[in-house]
């Protein structure tokens, strides 16, 4: 009998692909079921990359925080459950654990499933949730996540790898042309204190003239455009067009390597299997660090990292943690992958 399950995971994008292993798991453990993902329109195509997803609701979430009150906002959230009560889940998997997303959960009707007391992310969520389920929040992002999925559908927890599946034929070819070999440097991140210092970046592409690989610089707003734009002095190193997710992953996809701060494109550079450097100063690599083949995770040997924080409080304009990893020592890891891959 066909078992229909609706995960609710909606941002952002790094805990989006930690979220693939587990329906990858299910999928194998219980072929018979489908499943449906409710997720941010603005990273809708992440479920679309994964062969177990059927059908993609998207939600205005990041909107939603700011406009909650709003009439139009209470309207949109109002027709989205109706549209998911009609659906008739047989099971609906709160993966995000927060305590909009167990409201929503809830919301639907039929039985739900999240984490428990001790392992959900916002304590008050776990309320919502029929069946709740332990996973240690010492354990990495996406272990908590299969051994969720294996409790709630009632399958062994796989001891393999995380497999993420994602379908590269999903991808977009960009409509500019790409060097034949390349580097991807992602310097941006969304927390102040994940960006490593400018002049260490600029140190960096010195040293990897003499690779001589194009280095491509990715930016999602304004700032991070602008941030790029000063890295790019060189003739070599070139700031990439706005890009959609799905060119953005054909563009790491063909990367040689890629250097990347602990942001979202570092899970789907890892994910993909494409060699990458990654740093970690304010957030714990054993928790959330990129998970995949060829990867080396750099971490700050300051005594208070990781802190777990988006602010510092002893940095003057630049954060000590990730100051104190320097561009050489990133630099032979580069030249480390690179050599024997």
């Amino acid at each position: 009998m066909r078992q229909r399950v609706l995960l609710i995971k909606l941002t952002s994008l790094g805990d989006l692909i930690h979220a693939l292993p587990a329906l990858t798991d299910a999928k194998r453990a219980c072929p018979e079921i489908t499943f449906d993902w409710v997720i941010d329109e603005q990273f809708q195509e992440i479920a679309k990359w994964h062969p177990a997803i059927h059908r993609v609701w998207t939600t205005n979430h990041r909107n939603w925080r700011h406009t909650l009150m709003h009439p139009g906002t209470i309207r949109a959230i109002r027709e989205l459950v109706r549209l998911l009560r009609k659906e008739k889940y047989d099971l609906v998997i709160d993966g995000q654990g927060n305590f909009k997303t167990a409201l929503l959960s809830t919301s639907i009707g039929g039985m739900n499933a999240g984490f428990d007391r001790h392992s959900v992310r916002e304590w008050v969520a776990h309320l919502a949730y029929k069946k709740r389920y332990s996973a240690s929040k010492e354990a990495h992002a996406i272990e908590r996540l299969r051994r969720l999925f294996a409790s709630a559908l009632h399958y062994p927890l796989p001891l393999s790898s995380p497999d993420f599946q994602i379908q590269r034929d999903a991808f977009v070819k960009p409509s500019y042309a790409l060097p034949e070999k390349y580097l991807v440097f992602v310097h941006n991140a969304s927390w102040v204190t994940k960006l490593w210092p400018m002049r260490h970046w600029s140190a960096l592409i010195s040293h990897a003239a003499q690779l001589g690989y194009p280095i491509l610089l990715p930016w999602g707003n304004a700032a991070e455009k602008t941030r790029a734009e000063l890295l790019a002095r060189e003739s070599f190193v070139h700031v990439l067009p706005q890009v959609s997710l799905s060119e953005m992953g054909y563009v790491l996809a063909g990367a040689r390597a890629c250097i990347c701060m602990d942001t979202g494109l570092s899970h789907l550079v890892a994910a993909l299997h494409v060699p990458a450097v990654t740093l970690y100063g304010a957030t714990d690599s054993g928790l959330v660090g990129a998970s995949g083949k060829e990867q080396i995770h750099v971490t700050s040997r300051v005594a208070c990292a990781p802190c777990h924080k988006k602010t510092c409080s002893y940095g003057k304009g630049e954060n000590p943690c990730l100051a104190e990893i320097s561009p050489e020592r990133v630099f032979d890891e580069l030249v480390h992958l690179l050599t024997h891959m």
